[in-house]
């Protein structure tokens, strides 16, 4: 190989190189924030929405299948009480990816992380039930600013945190072998937790 060749090659490695490190010290941007989703789609924004700027974080689920996580929250309306049309909201938050919040699929609302939920006979909250475990039904409670899930935890009601679902994918959805609850009991505000198996 002649000398002038072998200069030129030299420095289009260098180049490449060069342009590679650049290129891995780029950040991506920011996405911008969702738009609030209208009136007529209150349907969806009910299991499946991303955050609005008038919520409040409730509980979230974590999974034996990776690292993403589900984020429940209390829907506010203007007045800062629970919104009767879609009180609680739930969206993914996918920290195995990029770290982006993105919808509930149709599969995962009806086979195990969407929620029913309808008002509280004591006319004080609503009650909530989780897809994956209609047999335990939760409460969803305001006192002032504060809102948050009640669930029996060892027998006892506290104020849910987190809950882990370890889960087989199956063919009509993944099919849920055991779930964690971790919480703070309501009356003494010490961290609880339980294991159950579905029924």
């Amino acid at each position: 190989m002649t000398p002038w060749k072998f200069s030129i090659l030299a420095a289009l490695a260098a180049l490449s190189l060069a342009g590679c490190e650049s290129l891995s010290k780029l950040r991506p941007s920011a996405a911008p924030p969702p738009a609030p989703a209208a009136a007529g789609q209150a349907a969806e924004v009910k299991s499946g929405a991303v955050a609005k700027k008038d919520s409040r974080p409730l509980f979230v689920i974590g999974r034996n299948k990776n690292a993403n996580v589900i984020h429940y929250e209390a829907n506010l309306d203007p007045d800062g009480e629970l919104n009767p049309k879609w009180p609680v909201i739930a969206y993914w938050v996918l920290h195995a990816e990029d770290g982006r919040r993105k919808k509930l699929n149709w599969l995962e609302k009806k086979k195990a992380y969407g929620i029913k939920i309808k008002p509280a006979s004591s006319r004080d909250g609503y009650t909530l039930t989780l897809a994956a475990a209609p047999w335990m039904p939760m409460a969803v409670r305001k006192a002032g600013d504060a809102v948050h899930v009640e669930a029996k935890i060892n027998g006892r009601t506290a104020v849910l945190e987190k809950m882990f679902i370890q889960a087989r994918d199956k063919l009509l959805g993944p099919k849920v072998e055991y779930i964690e609850l971790f919480g703070k009991d309501l009356l003494t505000g010490q961290a609880c937790s339980e294991k159950i198996l579905p029924r």
